[in-house]
């Protein structure tokens, strides 16, 4: 999978002079936690999080009045709070590639560009939804885990041996776990039309032991 097939395209935007209240409203409204902000030439500039406009504004402990509060926000623009630093990817970044810039920088959404255009927005919502996807969350089936040998053909063993039980792959996951000087695997594998028993017997010869099994 690419960006492309889990981004949000065109997303909501704001300009810099948006007061913090009325961004937090428009999230709130459209339940987005992330929004690009543009300048008044339309040039991206920023992105504000849900979180950088919540502690932006008072706390309930706060000595101020309730008629001076909304006067005091309302002067509090966006380009305060937003992140200039900004985590872009291209369409055809890799779903994988875009997973490690967000883990590395410890950030919630990358904007994806094309050259200086801002076309869309992905969030670890999106990615959640492809690691759902991929493991097969969304259909029902047998889920197995298991440790395996690392060694090659071993894929090719556990499929075969599925597809030789009349199964049907609708999930699959790998985990490298180094052993030592060994390398083994976890895979989580999801299947429809065999019988859980029956999976775990078909398995057992081709993988070194099965960690979990269950019906989803």
């Amino acid at each position: 999978m690419i960006v492309r097939e889990r981004m949000t395209p065109n997303p909501f935007t704001i300009t810099t002079d948006m007061s913090v209240p009325d961004a937090l409203h428009l999230m709130r409204e459209k339940n987005m936690r992330h929004l690009p902000v543009l300048d008044a030439h339309g040039k991206l500039v920023g992105i504000v999080a849900e979180l950088d406009l919540l502690y932006a504004s008072p706390s309930p402990a706060t000595s101020l009045s309730l008629w001076e509060l909304p006067e005091l926000l309302s002067k509090l623009k966006v380009t305060k709070v937003m992140s200039t630093n900004l985590a872009t990817v291209t369409e055809d970044t890799p779903l994988e590639e875009a997973a490690r810039i967000m883990s590395t920088r410890k950030i919630g959404a990358l904007l994806v560009v094309r050259g200086e255009e801002l076309v869309g927005i992905i969030t670890e919502t999106d990615m959640f939804r492809a690691f759902l996807q991929l493991l097969g969350g969304l259909r029902s089936g047998v889920r197995v885990s298991a440790r395996t040998s690392g060694a090659k053909g071993t894929v090719a063993k556990i499929t075969n041996a599925i597809f030789n039980a009349d199964g049907d792959i609708v999930g699959l996951g790998f985990s490298e776990v180094p052993q030592g000087n060994e390398l083994q695997w976890h895979i989580t594998i999801k299947v429809k039309d065999v019988p859980l028993q029956k999976l775990v017997e078909v398995l057992k010869p081709v993988v070194l032991e099965i960690l979990d099994v269950r019906e989803m």
